[in-house]
């Protein structure tokens, strides 16, 4: 009996939260009128959602209006790589609570700008996958 591992796996939620917790940049994907965007953005995971700021602009209000989003990390060594995507629900924060809350992860801009709005994706569904690197098997 082998134990290689399998070219994909798919990963515990727990799992998934670990690396989307390690990973220091994700992607935002959501619909503006109709039309895909997607905007990379550093982020941190607090109590299980995922949280980024943002300035002015379609970031904003793609999570305010189309709520429903996908948010994408991954990353890779040599051997291998991993995946992690959130569907979820996009809210940015208003209250001094939730803000007071978000400003507790100590989560700061990657550009020398300024970006004053935290966003909270709470997630309806995580999944993650796994990808051992190597050649195809013989005969494929």
């Amino acid at each position: 009996m082998s134990h290689e591992p399998q070219p994909v796996a798919i990963l515990p939620v727990s799992e998934c939260w670990e690396l989307l917790a390690g990973a220091p940049l994700g992607r935002l994907v959501t619909s503006v009128e109709g039309e895909p965007h997607i905007f990379p953005v550093n982020f941190v995971v607090q109590d299980r959602t995922v949280l980024f700021r943002t300035a002015e602009g379609t970031k904003l209000v793609a999570a305010a209006v189309s709520r429903e989003v996908l948010f994408e990390a991954d990353g890779y060594t040599d051997t291998e790589g991993w995946s992690v995507i959130v569907k979820g629900t996009a809210r940015s924060l208003r209250t001094p609570e939730e803000i007071a809350e978000a400003e507790s992860a100590n989560l700061q801009p990657w550009t020398a700008t300024e970006k004053d709005h935290f966003v909270r994706i709470r997630p309806l569904n995580l999944t993650g996958r796994r990808f051992v690197f190597g050649a195809a098997p013989a005969g494929s």
